[in-house]
C-alpha cells in the first residue's frame, strides 16, 4: 500500500517505510509487519572522508529517517529507514551501477572475508527516535573467472551494496556467515522488530494478524 491516506483507516498505528527497496518491504511483510505506506526519502549518500563503513551505515539510516516529513513534524506515526554498507577493512564498497564497478567488487571479495553493516533508524509518535547498526561477517569462496562473468551477466549486481545480493545467485558464493542473514539482505528483522517494539509499535499484535483478514 503506497497511499498515505490509507494510514488513517488502519486499526494499528501507521508504519511508514522510508525506503524504496523491494527487499525491505518483502522482509517486513514476511513477518506480518507490512507498512501502511512506502514513502522513500532521498539524501546525499556519499561518505565523509575517512568515515568507516559501520558509522556510515548508521548515519545514512538516521538521516533517511529524519528527512521524512512525519519525523520532522513529530507526527503520530512510526517511520522506519535503513541503509546497507559493505566494507572490506576500512574501505567502503559502492552500490554498483555499472559492470566495471561490480567486477571490481567481486574481484575484491573473492576468497576473502568482508563485513556487511545495516543501519536501522525508527521514529515513533511524538518524536521518539532510536537507531542502531547491525554487523554481519561474510566470507566468499574464491571465484573463478567464469563465475564472475556469469554473475555479471545476470545483472543482479545492479544497485547492490558491494555488487551482490545474497538472496539471489550470489548465495552460492558464501562460504560462511556470522550474524544476520536478513541484515545482509537489507533489513535485520530481529533488531528491527526490537527497535520498533521499543518505540511502542505493536509488533507482536501485527505478527499475529491473519494474512487474509
Amino acid at each position: 500500500m503506497t497511499d498515505a491516506a490509507a494510514t488513517a483507516q488502519s486499526p494499528h498505528p501507521p508504519l511508514i517505510l522510508a525506503s524504496a527497496s523491494p527487499r525491505r518491504l518483502d522482509l517486513l511483510a514476511s513477518v506480518g509487519l507490512t507498512p501502511d505506506a512506502v514513502e522513500p526519502t532521498h539524501i546525499d549518500e556519499h561518505e565523509i572522508p575517512g568515515e568507516l563503513p559501520g558509522p556510515l551505515a548508521l548515519r545514512l539510516a538516521q538521516e533517511k529517517a529524519q528527512a521524512h516529513p512525519m519525523v520532522q513534524a513529530a507526527g503520530e506515526a512510526f517511520v522506519l529507514a535503513a541503509d546497507t554498507v559493505v566494507g572490506v577493512g576500512r574501505r567502503v564498497l559502492p552500490k554498483t551501477l555499472n559492470e566495471a564497478e561490480a567486477r571490481r567488487c567481486l574481484d575484491l571479495l573473492s576468497g576473502r572475508n568482508h563485513r556487511v553493516f545495516t543501519g536501522i533508524a525508527a521514529s515513533g509518535p511524538g518524536g521518539a527516535f532510536a537507531a542502531r547498526v547491525v554487523e554481519t561477517r561474510v566470507k566468499f569462496k574464491r571465484l573463478s573467472r567464469a563465475e564472475t562473468d556469469a554473475y555479471i551477466a545476470s545483472g543482479e549486481w545492479h544497485g547492490k551494496a558491494g555488487g551482490y545480493g545474497i538472496q539471489g545467485r550470489a548465495g552460492c558464493f558464501v562460504v560462511n556467515l556470522i550474524g544476520s542473514y536478513t541484515g545482509v539482505m537489507g533489513l535485520p528483522l530481529y533488531e528491527t522488530a526490537n527497535l520498533l517494539g521499543g518505540l511502542g509499535y505493536p509488533v507482536t499484535e501485527r505478527m499475529g494478524e491473519r494474512q487474509d483478514a
